[in-house]
C-alpha cells in the first residue's frame, strides 16, 4: 500500500523555508514558526511571497518533493520537481482507458460514489453528534437523499446523468452544512454559498 504523505501550505507573507539538518524549519520575521521532519511531507505549496533556501529546493528535488507557488489569489504560477521516470505501458493504458466510453463511466461512476458515500458519511456522523432534534433530522434526511442518490448512481449510463447525481448530491449537503456547525461558532461563521479564488 502507497503511503500518502501531508502536503504543508504556507501562506504568511514573507515567509522564509530554510533546510535544518533532516527537518524543514519556517522562519517569520527571523523567528522559527514551525518545524517538521522532511520525511513526513510529501509536497509544499507556497501561497504569496514566500521564499525558500536552495539547500531545501535542492533537496526536495532530490527526494521527489515537489513545490508549487500559488499567488495571493491562489491561482497556480508555478511548480518545480525534481527527475520523474514514467511508464510509457501505464501511459497508454490510461489513454486507451480515457477513450472507452464504458470504462470512463465506470471510472466516473465510482469516484461519484466514493464522494457520495463521504459525504453522506459526514452527515450522519453530524446528526449523531447534534444536541437539537431539528438538525439530526435535517441531517439524517440529508443522508437518505444521498443514498437514493447512490443507488441511482449504479443505473446512470451518461456522463451527465452522473454530473446531476453529483449536483444534486452537492445540493443536499450543502444545503444543510450550517447544521453540521457547532452552535458555539455559528455567531461568527455561517455557510451561505460556494466560492471560490480566493475561497472567502
Amino acid at each position: 500500500m502507497k503511503q500518502l504523505l501531508n502536503t504543508l501550505y504556507v501562506s504568511t507573507e514573507g515567509a522564509w523555508l530554510r533546510l535544518e539538518g533532516e527537518t524543514l524549519v519556517v522562519m517569520i520575521e527571523k523567528e522559527k514558526r514551525l518545524q517538521a521532519p522532511l520525511h513526513h511531507l510529501g509536497g509544499i505549496v507556497c501561497i504569496g511571497r514566500i521564499n525558500l533556501s536552495s539547500a531545501l529546493m535542492a533537496r526536495c528535488m532530490k527526494d521527489g518533493r515537489s513545490i508549487v507557488w500559488l499567488n495571493e489569489n491562489g491561482r497556480f504560477q508555478a511548480r518545480v520537481e525534481g527527475p520523474v521516470s514514467g511508464n510509457i505501458l501505464l501511459r497508454q493504458a490510461q489513454y486507451r482507458a480515457a477513450d472507452d466510453l464504458e470504462c470512463v463511466l465506470t471510472m466516473a461512476r465510482s469516484f461519484v460514489a466514493g464522494k457520495l458515500r463521504n459525504s453522506r458519511q459526514v452527515l450522519l456522523r453530524s446528526s449523531r453528534d447534534s444536541k437539537s432534534d431539528t438538525e439530526k433530522d435535517a441531517l439524517k434526511n440529508a443522508a437518505a437523499s444521498l443514498a437514493v442518490n447512490l443507488r441511482n448512481l449504479e443505473h446512470a449510463g451518461q456522463l451527465d446523468s452522473i454530473r446531476g447525481l453529483e449536483g444534486d448530491a452537492a445540493r443536499v449537503y450543502f444545503g444543510c452544512f450550517n447544521d453540521m456547525l457547532r452552535p458555539s461558532l455559528t455567531d461568527v461563521f455561517q455557510f451561505r454559498t460556494r466560492n471560490r479564488r480566493p475561497p472567502k
